[in-house]
């Protein structure tokens, strides 16, 4: 085992990155402990190999440990492409579901939130490698996961697998490689198919864009490329909006613009070019299509109506829910309140669904009103 504890930490909240609508001012501050974990002579899908592999994660809560010594109460929160795992402390998620009496109550749940491979403080191209950092896909990622809980944690079996975005889409890998490691899974905004059409489109055009500027020079740039981050992250912003919060909040142009521009101009300074051309990329070889009657886990997957990255006219949901067993599926309608993509991280929205999804894999009835 290889794991380095950090002392307990007060995390505050921060303001947001990446894709949706912005978070409000942090509220609450949650007790938090980080740490790493140092993965040995980790081999990459690729045939790529490293001697070592940091991963990086927060928590919250204690683990428990059932009459057999096996931690019993681990709960695992995964990340979309380009954040990491204290997105999770922002008031919007937290401050709805870690406190007393709350779905993911942190005095019955140790909550495992990882900076996933290639982002955070996890390891990634930027360390020093830049291109030569091994080309990492969601299996890669997955794994890496996998081995943080068992390695580092001495997690052999999840009570859920929570996960937005990027995140949704290791859910659904979970499922089909490790079907019984754990109990639950609640993948969100995302579609158990590979990465095509106009989600692949706007992922490589963002890939281009940096790759197309000159200063980027093959990955060896000596500062970061800002014109290509900036059509990067102008990508990353459409991709993340929702388009009747955006009309209810910024009913002019001058106030459309203004915010439009700030955003992108903050959200560069928080990219490193090879970083985002990784994540971006990562999911090329993503498709459980083929597999997906070896999720038997319960699920709740939920999508949103106003998701451009995920179209609410996909006729994927209910083709996939006949292959999986104990699966349920719901689209979040759009409202003037919903986030498009970043819904999945707004649990006012569904967070009776995941109380629903606890009740129902521990073969409870879930509490009148829930779905």
């Amino acid at each position: 085992m290889f794991l380095l504890f950090a002392a307990l930490a007060l995390q505050p909240t921060t303001p947001p990155s990446g894709w949706g609508a912005p978070a409000p001012v942090a509220t609450r501050v949650w007790p938090t402990r980080e740490g790493d974990v140092a993965l040995r002579k980790f081999r990459f899908r690729s045939g790529e190999f490293l001697p070592e592999v940091r991963m990086h994660f927060t928590t919250l809560g204690a683990p428990h440990r059932d009459a057999t010594g096996t931690i019993d109460n681990a709960v695992m929160v995964l990340h979309g492409t380009g954040g990491d795992g204290k997105q999770f402390l922002r008031p919007q998620f937290a401050d709805e579901l870690y406190g007393p009496g709350q779905p993911l109550d942190i005095r019955r749940y140790f909550i495992i939130l990882p900076d996933n491979l290639g982002h955070g403080r996890s390891s990634k191209p930027s360390d020093g490698l830049r291109m030569r950092f091994p080309k990492y896909d969601y299996d890669d990622m997955v794994e890496a996961q996998r081995r943080m809980l068992v390695e580092g944690l001495g997690v052999t079996r999840l009570r859920l697998i929570f996960g937005t975005s990027m995140g949704c889409m290791h859910a659904f890998v979970w499922g089909e490689t490790f079907p019984t490691f754990a109990r639950a899974l609640m993948p969100m905004a995302c579609e158990p198919i590979e990465i095509a059409g106009l989600n692949r489109m706007w992922r490589q055009l963002a890939i281009d864009g940096i790759e197309a500027d000159p200063t980027w020079r093959g990955g060896n740039y000596a500062s970061q490329p800002v014109q290509g981050l900036r059509t990067a992250e102008s990508l990353l912003f459409v991709a993340g909006s929702a388009p009747l919060y955006y009309q209810a909040q910024y009913p002019t142009r001058q106030a459309a613009s203004g915010y439009a521009e700030d955003r992108v101009a903050s959200g560069i300074q928080e990219l490193d070019a090879n970083d985002l051309i990784y994540q971006l990329d990562s999911s090329r070889n993503y498709n459980p299509w083929p597999k997906l009657e070896a999720i038997t886990a319960p699920m709740t997957w939920i999508n949103s109506a106003d998701d451009f990255i995920n179209a609410r006219n996909l006729p994927i949901p209910p083709k996939a829910i006949r292959r999986m067993p104990n699966a349920r599926f719901r689209l979040i309608p759009e409202t003037a309140e919903t986030h498009g993509h970043g819904t999945h991280t707004w649990a006012k929205f569904w967070k009776a669904d995941l109380s629903a999804l606890l009740a129902r894999s521990e073969g409870r009835r879930p509490k009148r009103g829930s779905p």
